[in-house]
């Protein structure tokens, strides 16, 4: 698979993009089946979405991991949602968005003493999948695994770790890239 380089503004760095939803269903079934198979382990009872890329993701790995359903977390606040049950939420795709993570409140009662995995299909910086990781908390829950198609650098894991302690050994990726730094002949790795 070859994935496109996307500058990051003007740093004189780089990652290799993945844009799920752009992917063709191919492309995308695979990666839920090969995430499927590195979560299968942790025994996930729920599977939740981050949204937006992430949903169509944890669908997919909430069916091949045999649930009849998965949870989707959403970014627009419907007139039932308490906000209580919201959290900020940022991402490296849109750093000004100013967002808010929300859980449906009809949703809740399915949390209660299972064993939970929180997907999203791409982890960077970490910004958007500890806003899932702090709505949880607010629910009085840690995952049990965190996955995702990739992993993009090494930065998420330092944020994780720093955030919930530990977090970092429970995430599970398909795809892993390092940070491109531009040199006289294009990009290269950071290692």
């Amino acid at each position: 698979m070859f994935l496109p380089i996307r500058p990051l503004a003007d740093t004189g760095n780089a990652i290799a993009s993945l844009i799920l939803n752009q992917s063709s269903f191919e492309v995308e079934a695979a990666l839920a089946d090969a995430l499927a198979e590195r979560l299968r382990p942790s025994k996930p009872e729920v599977v939740i979405g981050m949204p937006t890329l992430g949903l169509s993701l944890a669908r997919l790995v909430a069916q091949r991991l045999g649930h009849r359903r998965f949870m989707a977390l959403g970014t627009s606040r419907k007139f039932w949602y308490d906000e209580e049950l919201s959290v900020p939420m940022s991402s490296i795709t849109s750093p000004d968005s100013q967002k808010r993570l929300y859980l449906d409140p009809r949703m809740r009662p399915l949390l209660n003493g299972v064993r939970i995995c929180l997907i999203d299909d791409v982890i960077s910086s970490g910004t958007s999948i500890c806003a899932g990781l702090d709505l949880l908390e607010k629910l009085g829950i840690r995952p049990v695994s965190i996955g995702a198609a990739m992993l993009q650098t090494r930065r998420w894991v330092d944020r994780l770790d720093q955030t919930y302690d530990g977090t970092s050994q429970m995430v599970s990726g398909v795809i892993e890239t390092p940070l491109l730094i531009r040199s006289e002949k294009g990009w290269r790795s950071e290692v």
